[in-house]
């Protein structure tokens, strides 16, 4: 009788925990949602209320005839962060073949030293950045942008496909050896098809890395033309003496939707990717 009304009870306290835990952390996504469909009384009422009355879909309307350049913002973070995540994927699985299947002198130096670039805060990499795209005339471009979004994300793919590799029998890469395959031949047709899920994980993790950047493209780039969409709803919504909250908002959810869905279409091979390359088989 003891051991039911304790496991009733531990059910209860986990089901509380789960569901406050649950609160805490989409709340503010919430509040972000709720806050879009305000007024700009609504707003700034002395009580918030959890729920505006009534709701308007004024500040989303406001996106597509306003003059905030949102569609332009979203434009860049797509065409930065996919061309973030191609680059990125296409170095790390190099990098990450070379570490699993090399056997060179300065191996184990590049690989630390790959990992030691991770312990930097992206800050100090700005000035050096700043002065070399000046010269190169990289700023307040694609390009720029891309490269330096690649500057911390591809030593972490390298490691994260590293370790996946490090999974796939070396008797396939023999195989294909065999049949007449080069070692590039073989990474592209049996390594990496063997390594979808490392894949996946790479490029979403690239990708996410530079879509949610505000450091780089804030001081990388001038105009608000080429800003993404983290510095550019910074400086949209943002004036002198007011702040649009309630469009900041509006423009947020819109631009996070994108993610959300495209990171449920692929958690399969992301927790897979995540998971599985820990494992040595």
């Amino acid at each position: 009788m003891r051991d039911a009304v304790r496991r009733r009870w531990a059910r209860w306290v986990g089901g509380t925990a789960l569901v406050a835990a649950l609160g805490w952390t989409f709340f503010p996504v919430y509040w972000m949602l709720v806050t879009s469909l305000k007024t700009d009384l609504e707003m700034f009422r002395s009580v918030p209320r959890l729920w505006p009355a009534p709701p308007t879909v004024e500040n989303y309307a406001g996106l597509a005839t306003g003059a905030s350049p949102v569609g332009r913002l979203f434009v860049n973070s797509a065409i930065t962060s996919a061309a973030t995540a191609v680059v990125t994927v296409a170095l790390a699985a190099l990098a990450g073949y070379s570490f699993s299947r090399g056997r060179y002198r300065l191996r184990p130096a590049l690989l630390y030293g790959t990992l030691a670039t991770q312990m930097f805060p992206l800050v100090v990499l700005l000035i050096p950045l700043y002065l070399v795209y000046l010269r190169a005339h990289l700023l307040d471009s694609y390009a720029g942008l891309v490269l330096s979004y690649c500057s911390f994300s591809v030593p972490f793919g390298a490691w994260l496909m590293k370790e996946f590799i490090d999974t796939v029998p070396r008797e396939l890469e023999a195989a294909a050896w065999v049949d007449g395959c080069t070692k590039l031949q073989a990474l592209a047709r049996v390594v990496l098809p063997v390594s979808l899920p490392g894949i996946v994980t790479t490029a979403v993790f690239a990708f996410l890395n530079a879509w949610n950047n505000l450091l780089f493209p804030l001081t990388l780039t001038s105009s608000l033309d080429m800003k993404t969409l983290p510095p550019g709803l910074l400086l949209a919504f943002t004036g002198q003496f007011k702040a649009d909250w309630a469009g900041m908002m509006a423009a947020a959810t819109v631009t996070t939707v994108p993610v959300v869905v495209g990171f449920f279409l692929v958690q399969r091979y992301l927790i897979e990717g995540l998971t599985k390359g820990a494992i040595r088989g």
